[in-house]
């Protein structure tokens, strides 16, 4: 190739050179320059190398070619070691207060992913009404009666999730007309304005070892993984438009149902403020959320049994705080499942004021019942007492018999002290000898001057 050929390759070679060298300086600057143009040096080198020479490259043998192949190399690991990272980084880093940039214009997949996103935030709220029969878990359990269910949360400590029943109001479900997701806000809305929709929010607390997409102050999540708490399986997110919705955002106490149980009544503040309260708001199992609909614990209960006392004293905190009422069913099962925790407390320090304890009422007395009429009770006329026998003659008493006088005893001898009692030849003298005197006897033993 010789002549003019020969120049029109040659510019053409400097133009593809330096069209790669500006899309790499306009997509990550000087290192995505530098990149590109190690990349161009590397593919001339290495064909001049294959071929001999590539006078058109300005290349003229194989020498040549080695040392521009060797350059590109030099160029692209230069490139490469000062290209800004283009790992995501993680949520956990994300800045309370973000810093505002310009998003990025969307390529054509990004706008399908967004287009998916917002019908999405519909359909995970959009929340067909669920059977109004029990779930047959909890029917299987032995559902509660009203009078027991009653006793259960009259004894539970004062600040479990069960005692908190007490301050629930309950009342028959209102009619569904009129419900419109809508009505909750548009979609997710960012109201701790924290730059970040609830969505993605509730992504980055819920998800471990989350990424989140570059330009975006760290607020949309592109992967992660999801322990569930409804099923108890491991589910790794992967945002996409065919994949966001593996994990979708429940309202644990569901807006329909909300709806039918006091939020009518609300102004959109706070029903907007309702639909993206992070209490209220669970990542979990995209299937499970759409099986549940609006169902409420009368009707739908997590798989996992482990994980339903936390699931129904959140249902019971939201109910409180927000003034919702409870049907006498709902009640029931929310008790059902309680008893067997009775110690589970209201999450994120809710307070319910419970109405203060009261005695039971006395029992009325029983009256005593009145005695049935006694028979007449009828009394024989008394026999006629028998005359009285005529009293025996007297005995006479037998003659007192004649008093024999007793001679007094002559007086015995009286002895001053041993001494006489001896002289008198008496001694040793003994009680109940004549003149013996308790005097004589000092030892006691019945025997005197001895």
């Amino acid at each position: 190739m010789t002549g003019r050929p020969v120049r029109v390759v040659r510019w053409a070679a400097v133009a593809v050179v330096l069209l790669f060298v500006v899309g790499g300086l306009a997509a990550s600057g000087l290192p995505g320059g530098v990149l590109m143009a190690g990349l161009a040096a590397l593919l001339l080198g290495t064909g001049a190398a294959i071929t001999g020479r590539a006078r058109w490259a300005f290349i003229a043998g194989r020498k040549a070619a080695g040392l521009v192949a060797a350059a590109g190399v030099v160029a692209l690991v230069a490139g490469a070691a000062t290209a800004p990272p283009t790992v995501p980084t993680a949520a956990a880093s994300r800045p309370s207060t973000p810093t505002p940039s310009a998003p990025a214009s969307p390529t054509p997949d990004e706008a399908a992913i967004a287009a998916a996103e917002r019908a999405l935030a519909q359909t995970e709220t959009d929340e067909v009404a669920a059977p109004t029969s029990a779930p047959t878990s909890v029917a299987a359990s032995g559902l509660l009666g009203d009078q027991d269910a009653q006793a259960a949360v009259a004894g539970a400590e004062r600040t479990s999730a069960l005692a908190a029943l007490a301050a629930v109001e309950v009342r028959g479900r209102a009619p569904r007309t009129g419900y419109d997701r809508d009505l909750f806000g548009s979609g997710w809305v960012d109201t701790d304005r924290n730059g970040c929709d609830t969505r993605n929010d509730v992504l980055a607390r819920d998800l471990t070892g989350e990424t989140v997409k570059p330009g975006t102050r760290n607020c949309v999540v592109l992967t992660g993984t999801l322990a569930d708490p409804y099923s108890g399986r491991t589910i790794a997110f992967q945002r996409g438009q065919t994949t966001s919705d593996d994990v979708q955002v429940d309202h644990v106490v569901a807006l329909s149902d909300s709806w039918q149980k006091g939020a009518q009544g609300w102004d959109g503040g706070r029903r907007t403020a309702f639909a993206n309260d992070p209490l209220n708001l669970l990542a979990v199992d995209g299937p499970l959320n759409m099986q549940k609909g609006d169902g409420d614990a009368a009707s739908w209960l997590p798989p996992a049994r482990s994980y339903r006392c936390a699931y129904v004293a959140r249902q019971v905190a939201v109910k409180v705080g927000y003034g919702l009422w409870m049907t006498q069913a709902e009640k029931n099962a929310i008790a059902t499942v309680l008893s067997a925790c009775p110690d589970e407390p209201l999450p994120r320090g809710v307070v319910a004021q419970l109405p203060a304890p009261t005695s039971p009422p006395a029992p009325a007395p029983v009256p005593a019942a009145s005695p049935a009429p006694r028979a007449p009770v009828v009394v024989p006329a008394p026999a006629p007492a028998p005359r009285p026998a005529p009293a025996p003659a007297p005995v006479p008493a037998p003659a007192p018999a004649p008093v024999v006088p007793v001679p007094a005893p002559a007086p015995g001898p009286s002895y001053a002290n041993c001494d006489a009692v001896r002289a008198a030849g008496a001694a040793p003298i003994r009680a109940g000898d004549p003149g013996w005197d308790q005097k004589f006897d000092r030892d006691r033993d019945g025997v005197g001057c001895e």
